[in-house]
C-alpha cells in the first residue's frame, strides 16, 4: 500500500516552477529565440501582384501608371517593377449596312503598363485596389494578377533577325552537333 501512495505523495509535494516546465518544453524541441515571432509579418501578405492597366491614348496611360507608382508608396507598398509592354495594333473596319463594302478603316494601338507590387499586406490591398479604381480614367482599363512566368514572357520583344536567322538555319538543315578537326 505504502507503495501506490509514495508517488501521490512526490507529486503533491514537488513545486512546480513555470520556469523550468518552459525548459522543459523547449528542451525536446528546437530551441528558437523569441525574436523570430517579431520578425513575422502581423497580417497575411500577396507575394507578388501585377497591376496591369491597358489604353489607347499614351499619355493618360502614363500619367495614371506615375499616379499608381505614387499611390503605392504612399501606402509603403514595395514596387519591385514598373515597366511597358509592347504596344499592340490592330485594325478596324466599319462596313456600310447590308454590305461587304468598306466605309471606313482604323487603326487602333493599344498601350499597356504593368506596375508589380511584392510583399502586400491583406488590409492594404483592398485600400489600394479602392483609391486605384476611384482614379481609374476613362478609356483605361485596370487588372490585378498574381505574378507568374508568362507576365515575364510577355516583356521582353523577340529579336526579329535572330528569328529569321533560326528558320534559315533550320531550312539548311539544322545545327550540326560535330566539330570539324
Amino acid at each position: 500500500m505504502l507503495r501506490r501512495l509514495l508517488p501521490k505523495l512526490r507529486q503533491s509535494l514537488q513545486v512546480t516552477n513555470p520556469l523550468a516546465t518552459a525548459a522543459r518544453k523547449q528542451s525536446s524541441s528546437v530551441y528558437e529565440p523569441d525574436y523570430l515571432e517579431s520578425l513575422k509579418p502581423k497580417f497575411p501578405q500577396y507575394e507578388s501582384l501585377n497591376v496591369q492597366i491597358k489604353g489607347y491614348d499614351y499619355p493618360i496611360l502614363e500619367s495614371y501608371q506615375r499616379f499608381l507608382h505614387g499611390l503605392a508608396e504612399y501606402l509603403d507598398l514595395d514596387v519591385s517593377d514598373c515597366y511597358a509592354l509592347p504596344p499592340q495594333h490592330t485594325q478596324v473596319q466599319r462596313l456600310r449596312p447590308n454590305s461587304t463594302v468598306i466605309e471606313a478603316e482604323y487603326k487602333l494601338t493599344t498601350y499597356e503598363r504593368s506596375l508589380q507590387l511584392s510583399n502586400v499586406d491583406a488590409p492594404v490591398y483592398p485600400q489600394f485596389l479602392r483609391i486605384a479604381q476611384a482614379a481609374l480614367p476613362e478609356g483605361v482599363q485596370l487588372s490585378v494578377h498574381e505574378h507568374t512566368d508568362d507576365f515575364e514572357e510577355r516583356r521582353y520583344v523577340p529579336d526579329k533577325d535572330l528569328l529569321d536567322l533560326k528558320a534559315e538555319l533550320d531550312r539548311m538543315g539544322g545545327p550540326t552537333t560535330t566539330k570539324k578537326k
